[in-house]
């Protein structure tokens, strides 16, 4: 109601008075003519009238807006009732905010992940073509000639684009060196999409083929022509270099669309078709697929003609050489919301996460319903003290739907509150969670922001537990019997069926803390064995940094001699025991690998790769890996034979129990065979769930051409304090190869195991606050108890009842609700451990431990609970007591 309308309904409220006033005065008038005395007439008149205040309403209903004057007033009311119990509000509106802040925080991410559609046309119709190697991730990576194939050959789909993700360097005319998040992409891209330019053109079919191959076009996105070029639209046109190629910058993509691939903010669009110093990468790394299906072709059709045209992109060569070739499976999935980012080794981002995120997303829900529980028995038993006042409302007049109407109102403005406070835990939430999901060990850039799918979930999170927790004591205020209520105080007051109800719900809040804290345990233990399963190396004091030396200028030769000069120094700082060289780092997947030929062994029908890692030497010792058998790599052999060294998984595979060393293996593509020099334990390179896969090390200084960039640094103490010098000590040995990262070895680590962490500690938190609840529960009804039976206690105390009695009393009440729902729960935990199981492979499901842990912490918090109430109903005097009410 507007500032206007009240004013204009109070001016007729005034002149509705003066009216009826008038016409009062007019008729006594009359009788005083007619020979009444003044008192008689006025009586005899207001006799006549009625009822002032029903003609008024009566009124008032035919003027309209009544009802939205009632629910102001039943808000002013519910707002002053708030007010008169600020420590009520403040735990009521705290609770609610967790569980509705929690929810929308998993919520945004989800959405963000796996619900919001791109900004294009038609996002419906978009596809994700994948395909899964035996034994590898899904993953949407072929080659540049299969997509060419495909996209000529099928008759399913309107378009067919191809895009690879880059990092790269742009510089130019007045424009200093800065890295870039890039795209390779083909010239149907920005067409298919639908995408329209700001300013400019973007990049089509023109732009690409033959034709094209020497003049490189690029689109730069909105936000990079506002950070990097001011919005300048002169731009166009502009020469730009890439990667040490020129460019022509021909658009600016709309605001807003920020590529097709999630978790990857794209600034800059290039041709694919452009000059190989740009697109080798991309012909030889592979490029990610995106179809538009035409219209009435559905998923099914699609999936089996492509599935038909992919193999026939492998030819008879890769398949004699590589049979599980033939096994790779095709599959097709709606890309609305973009392209699942591959991240090697654990796979594509939405993979990985949409399973932890919906299991997430159940446990909050349980947290929303341990909030819910208890503040529906908050005002429980709240109504149970207010049924006088209730009884006296129905005597005056008062219906009973406006009664049940008050109270819901009540209700959803705690629920309001509580959504408006867990909008800003959501925000926070949210962004906590992007940071987990963010790891160092992946360049991942999620933005949750705000939107009306967010805005929208939390205001029907907010109504829909409004009516949840005031369905209860709505129904306790119709119920009300104005006799009885009027008549009976204490604990008499409350019915058998009103404590019944109050109790249960106390109940099933310890039944479902007791999931919570189950969960929370067996995924914490899951954790903890990931942290302390046998690595084959040790993880702590290892400082990790990488090197770029792609546009350094410097020869293979050159990079060689500088990199055995870096480990000489790194050796030489202060707190650095070891150094060492390779070509990549533990849990960043592996260098390469390759079909291997060894001496003596008998090929079986189908072979799988071995996993190929260069290193330097020193490289065992830095890392802690045991050297079983032989010796390690050392500078003096740069000009000897090729050796090689095998991890014990490779070594027993072909050679049993027999000694390896001095053994052959000629690996794919290597017409020199290698001679084994020595046999290492196993380590954990790929992956902590899995057994260590067969693995052959070579010497990074014999390989043709420089690939390993990777330095590794074994310190006394924390490596984060060398970190400085580090990147001072390459700067002076080589002056234009760019530090490309630097961490810890522990770090990453902990980055390949995002999912059990995220589940862990969020299953951790969110069991801590359902417990919390839950003992607010308790701790409430209990101290409500007390207050409601001090009568009793009082004439307990008085017959020779001790202290001891007492508070035996009021714990025994909650040590039997919480075995009724330790009985309830232990089954549902137990049923959940399936549920789990889905989500994450590996977990201890045979453990008791987990259960047990989340039975005992429920019984020590519920006993914590009721210590307070209990030694207050101790100190009760007795003769205080029965001198109550």
């Amino acid at each position: 109601m507007s500032k206007w309308t009240w004013l204009s309904r109070r001016r007729r409220d005034q002149e509705l008075d003066e009216e009826i006033q008038a016409h009062l005065a007019m008729a006594a008038r009359d009788r005083i003519e007619r020979g009444d005395t003044p008192q008689a007439a006025e009586l005899a008149v207001r006799r006549e009238f009625g009822n002032r205040t029903v003609v008024q309403e009566v009124t008032r209903e035919m003027w309209g807006w009544s009802s939205l004057e009632r629910l102001w007033q039943d808000i002013r009311y519910a707002l002053r009732t708030m007010r008169r119990s600020p420590g009520f509000t403040a735990v009521a509106v705290l609770s609610l905010a967790l569980g509705i802040g929690a929810n929308t925080a998993i919520f945004s991410l989800i959405d963000t992940l796996m619900l919001r559609s791109l900004p294009v046309r038609e996002p419906g119709q978009l596809v994700d073509l994948l395909n899964t190697y035996p034994g590898d991730p899904r993953l949407n990576v072929y080659s540049f000639d299969a997509y060419q194939y495909m996209r000529d050959r099928n008759q399913v789909f309107s378009g067919l684009i191809a895009c690879s993700p880059a990092r790269l360097s742009v510089r130019g005319e007045g424009l200093e060196a800065a890295a870039a998040d890039g795209e390779f992409v083909d010239g149907n891209y920005f067409r298919m999409l639908g995408v329209k330019p700001t300013a400019g053109r973007l990049i089509g079919p023109e732009d690409d083929g033959a034709q094209a191959a020497s003049s490189a076009v690029a689109v730069v996105s909105w936000s990079y022509w506002k950070s990097r070029f001011n919005l300048d639209p002169a731009i166009m046109g502009k020469r730009i270099i890439i990667d040490d190629v020129p460019a022509t910058i021909a658009g600016v993509a709309p605001q807003g669309f920020s590529g097709i691939v999630l978790g990857y903010r794209t600034q800059v669009w290039v041709t694919m078709s452009t000059e190989p110093a740009i697109h080798h990468a991309t012909r030889h790394g592979g490029v990610s697929l995106m179809g538009r299906l035409k219209p009435g072709v559905s998923m099914e059709q699609a999936r089996a003609e492509m599935a038909v045209l992919y193999r026939q992109t492998f030819d008879e060569a890769s398949l004699k050489r590589d049979p599980n070739w033939s096994r790779v499976k095709f599959d097709l999935e709606p890309a609305g919301a973009g392209l699942s980012r591959a991240d090697p080794p654990g796979g594509r981002l939405r993979d990985r996460f949409s399973k932890p995120l919906l299991f997430l997303m159940a446990v909050v829900g349980l947290l929303l319903l341990i909030a819910c529980t208890n503040v529906a028995s908050m005002l429980l038993a709240r109504a149970a003290g207010r049924r006088r006042e209730m009884a006296l409302r129905i005597s005056l007049g008062a219906g009973r739907l406006r009664l049940v109407r008050q109270v819901l109102t009540e209700s959803l403005l705690l629920s309001v509150t509580g959504g408006l406070c867990g909008v800003l835990v959501a925000y926070f939430g949210a962004d906590a969670l992007v940071r987990i999901i963010a790891s160092e060990r992946s360049r991942i850039e999620i933005v949750v922001q705000p939107d009306m799918h967010m805005l929208l979930f939390t205001a029907g999170a907010a109504l829909l537990t409004g009516v949840l927790f005031g369905l209860a004591p709505a129904l306790h205020a119709m119920s009300a019997e104005p006799a009885s209520s009027l008549r009976t105080m204490g604990a008499a007051g409350e019915t058998r069926l009103g404590r019944l109800f109050g109790r249960s719900l106390v109940v099933a809040q310890v039944a479902l803390s007791v999931v919570l804290l189950s969960a929370a345990g067996l995924f914490i233990r899951h954790l903890s064995d990931l942290r302390n399963v046998n690595l084959g190396f040790q993880r702590d004091h290892l400082l990790l940094a990488t090197l770029n030396p792609a546009r350094s200028g410097y020869t293979g030769e050159q990079l060689s001699s500088a990199y055995r000069e870096l480990l000489e120094r790194f050796v030489a700082i202060p707190g650095v025991r070891s150094a060492t060289l390779s070509s990549g780092t533990p849990i960043s997947g592996a260098a390469a690998s390759r079909f291997a030929t060894v001496e003596g062994y008998q090929k079986k029908a189908v072979e799988t790769r071995i996993f190929v890692r260069w290193v330097a030497p020193r490289y065992f010792e830095t890392y802690g890996t045991p050297l079983l058998a032989g010796r390690d790599f050392t500078l003096q052999d740069l000009g000897a034979a090729h050796l090689a060294i095998l991890n014990r998984a490779m070594a027993r595979y072909y050679f049993g129990d027999a000694n390896p060393v001095g053994r052959r293996v000629t690996l794919e593509r290597d017409d020199q065979p290698f001679e084994i020099a020595g046999v290492v334990g196993d380590a954990k390179y790929i992956d902590l769930r899995e057994p260590a896969p067969r693995t052959i090390y070579l010497c990074a200084f014999q390989a043709r051409g420089v690939n390993s960039h990777s330095f590794s640094l074994r310190t006394n103490g924390d490596p984060a304090v060398v970190a400085g010098e580090v990147r001072r000590t390459v700067g002076t040995v080589l002056k234009t190869v760019p530090v490309e990262s630097i961490t810890t070895l522990a770090a990453q680590m902990d980055a390949s195991i995002v999912p059990e962490r995220l589940i862990a500690t969020l299953s951790a938190l969110f069991g801590a606050l359902g417990s919390l609840l839950a003992a607010i529960g308790v701790y409430g009804l209990l101290a409500y108890t007390v207050a409601r039976r001090i009568n009793e206690i009082g004439i307990r105390m008085a017959l020779g009842a001790t202290r001891g009695d007492v508070i035996g009393m009021v714990v025994g009440d909650a040590l039997r609700m919480v075995s009724i729902g330790l009985g309830i729960g232990v089954p549902m935990a137990l049923w959940g451990r399936r549920f789990a199981a889905s989500v994450m492979e590996g977990l201890p499901l045979a453990s008791p431990v987990p259960i047990a842990f989340g039975a005992v912490a429920m019984i020590a918090i519920a006993m914590l609970a009721a210590y307070v109430p209990a030694r207050r109903a101790a100190r009760v005097d007795p003769m205080v007591a029965l001198r109550y009410e």
